[in-house]
This record gives C-alpha cells, sequence and structure tokens, in this order.
C-alpha cells in the first residue's frame, strides 16, 4: 500500500525516465512495479494522487473484542479452574457441573484459552516427579561365557488371545543361544529354573558372567533375583521402553520369525512348538554362518575354533588373488577375528567390531 507522496514521487521517476528514452516497461521493472500498475495510476488521473489507496482499513486489529473477559472476570475463572473441587477436571468436565450448580462463569472454550494461556493445559494435578533413566553400564565381551543377553517373545496358539512364551538365553560374544525352553505363561521361577540349568551346562562359575534383560516381571522378580544371587550371577538391565538397549535379543527373534520355516498356522500345544525352536536352534547354532561374526556358526565361535577356520579362509583368498591379481582391485575379503563384542558402550561412535563389517 503507497502513499500519495510515493505515488507522485514515483510517477515523476518513471516520466523522467520516459523522457530520457526509456521503455516504460523496463523503467518500472527497476523500481519493482508492474507497468499495468503505473497505466491504472496515469488512467485514474489526478484523483489517484489526491484521492490515495480508497481500500478501507481492517479496524477490528483496533478495537478489542466487545465479549472479551474482564481482569476480575479472568480471575474468577482462574480461581474456579484451580480450585479444590475442579483442579483435577478439564474445562469440559467442569462446564456441565457449573451448570448443574446454577452457575455459568465462561464458555468451555474460553476455559481452554484461560489454561493455555496460564500454561495449565496439561495434567493439573500433582505428578509424581520423574525418575532420571540412566543409560546401562557399558560391557564388552572378549570370550564365550561372559555375556548372556535374554528376553521373552509370544508364539502364537490356536486360541485367539492366548500366547506361548518363548524363553531365549544368548551369548553375545558367540551369539550362540545358550539355553531356551517355550512354557504357557511368563514366570520368574520358571526363568529362574532356566538360567540354573544354563549355568550348569555351560560350567558357570561364581563371578564369571553377566545377564543383561530388559524390565519384565519374569526378570525383576524375587524368585530370580535369589537365583542370579545364589549362582553369583551380575545382572543389568535395559532402560523402560527403549528396546535399543537389549539389540542382541532383539535381533535374534526376528531372525527367528523371519524364517521361512516359521509355520503359517499357530501352534496346537506347547510339544509342537518346542520341537519347532529345537529344530530352529539347531539351524542357527550350528549351520547359519553368522554376518557380525565373520560368517562362522555360532558353535564354531563359541567353541574358539573360529579363528583358525577365519585364517584358512583368508590364505585361500590370498592365494587367488596371487593366482589371478587383475581380479582384485583393492584388498580382499575382510576374514578378520573380531576380538571384542560390545553392549551399550559409552561413546555412541564406538561400535563392535562386527557392526563396521560389510559382507564382500
Amino acid at each position: 500500500m503507497s502513499t500519495l507522496a510515493q505515488r507522485s514521487t514515483l510517477l515523476a521517476w518513471i516520466d523522467e525516465a520516459c523522457s530520457a528514452g526509456a521503455r516504460l516497461h523496463k523503467a518500472c521493472a527497476i523500481i519493482g512495479l508492474a507497468a499495468r500498475t503505473v497505466q491504472r495510476w496515469v488512467e485514474a488521473g489526478k484523483s489517484a494522487l489526491y484521492v490515495g489507496d480508497r481500500r478501507t482499513p481492517d479496524q477490528r486489529i483496533h478495537h478489542c473484542p466487545h465479549n472479551k473477559l474482564s481482569d476480575a472476570e479472568r480471575q474468577l475463572a482462574l480461581g474456579v479452574l484451580d480450585s479444590e473441587e475442579f483442579k483435577n477436571l478439564a474445562p469440559s468436565q467442569i462446564v456441565p457441573r457449573l451448570a448443574d450448580q446454577g452457575l455459568y462463569v465462561a464458555s468451555e472454550s474460553t476455559l481452554y484459552r484461560l489454561l493455555r494461556q496460564a500454561g495449565q493445559l496439561a495434567h493439573r494435578r500433582v505428578e509424581r516427579a520423574p525418575h532420571k533413566r540412566s543409560k546401562p553400564r557399558a560391557l564388552a565381551a572378549i570370550q564365550p561365557d561372559q555375556i548372556y543377553c535374554w528376553d521373552i517373545t509370544y508364539l502364537p496358539t490356536q486360541l485367539r488371545g492366548l500366547f506361548f512364551y518363548l524363553y531365549l538365553f544368548v551369548d553375545i560374544f558367540s551369539r550362540k543361544v545358550v539355553g531356551w525352553q517355550v512354557f504357557d505363561c511368563e514366570s520368574a521361577q520358571k526363568a529362574s529354573a532356566l538360567l540354573e540349568d544354563i549355568c550348569r551346562r555351560q560350567g558357570i562359575s561364581a563371578n564369571q558372567v553377566t545377564v543383561h534383560s530388559d524390565n519384565g516381571g519374569p526378570m525383576k522378580g524375587e524368585t530370580m533375583l535369589a537365583t542370579m544371587q545364589r549362582l553369583g550371577v551380575a545382572h543389568s538391565r535395559s532402560r523402560p521402553a527403549v528396546s535399543n538397549d537389549n539389540p542382541y535379543s532383539e535381533s535374534l527373534f526376528k531372525t527367528l520369525k523371519y524364517r521361512p520355516q516359521f509355520p503359517l498356522k499357530p501352534f496346537a500345544d506347547l510339544l509342537q512348538a518346542r520341537r519347532w525352536v529345537s529344530e530352529l536352534v539347531h539351524w542357527y547354532n550350528d549351520e547359519h554362518r553368522h554376518s557380525a561374526i565373520s560368517f562362522v556358526t555360532p558353535t564354531q565361535r563359541h567353541a574358539q575354533t573360529d579363528k583358525a577356520l577365519l585364517q584358512a579362509r583368508a590364505e585361500v583368498y590370498e592365494k587367488a588373488r596371487q593366482k589371478h591379481p587383475q581380479r582384485w582391485s583393492t584388498n580382499t575379503r575382510d576374514w578378520t577375528f573380531i576380538d571384542t563384542v560390545h553392549l551399550n558402550p559409552d561413546n555412541p561412535q564406538t561400535k563392535a567390531p562386527e557392526a563396521d563389517k560389510v559382507a564382500a
């Protein structure tokens, strides 16, 4: 919106430029005007210069709403909202209660607006102070039977809403499933019995292994905690609702459930579920070449025979390179032995060596 003085000045400049031989549209473009705008000013004659912009400005911005609450009414409304009777209620609940008492303070939308302006449009009751959740302590395994991770996952049954529960313990160094069982319920007693059986079969001594899990009931049950204390097993826990703190168990469950052998129909009974898990764990431990441990089987790595196997593979590739050097533009495939596996490292940039490996 331009003033009369601005229009007069602009028209004078344009007239001067056109008199000197400039084209109208080029002169207008230099000062940011359309040629049609200037033509309209000129066609309107002197009225455009003296009358100016005849559009009526918006008068509403200069006046307060006629229905605005006064300061006293605002304080009264906030007092009602923060009263002992209504402090835990939303305006949608307060308005009808006031109407039942024969009172009208303000509309529901106005009450919401007042709460928003007062920074109270949230839970207005006294809440429990939030607890700071710290990241689990960093752990690292340099050999088998140092760190186990475990979790429970659902297996479908033929009855809708009912599930079987797969308890699974995995060694993060070797990725070997060191223990599993399928039950019809989640129980700290069953989990502690399974852990005790694993420690006996693996020959775990006191203060040798750390078991990491989430914060589920079976993981924190008194029976489980008592069993771990008796066996000399240390525990580590994930933060609530942070599945990344237990990545090895989550990854293992996905591997098992996305296998083609996963049944299309739900399990009929515990025996069928246990047979399926038994076959799958055998494949995973003894046949599956795990990408995170340089494509050896978890059983080979757990038995610590993988170092010699990887060295033999490297020699095979080196001989092939010497025989046909033109087929390699860079180094051969990396068959390096992975000596350390990290769980929840302190530095986010610190990754387990296997995380940086890409299959050739």
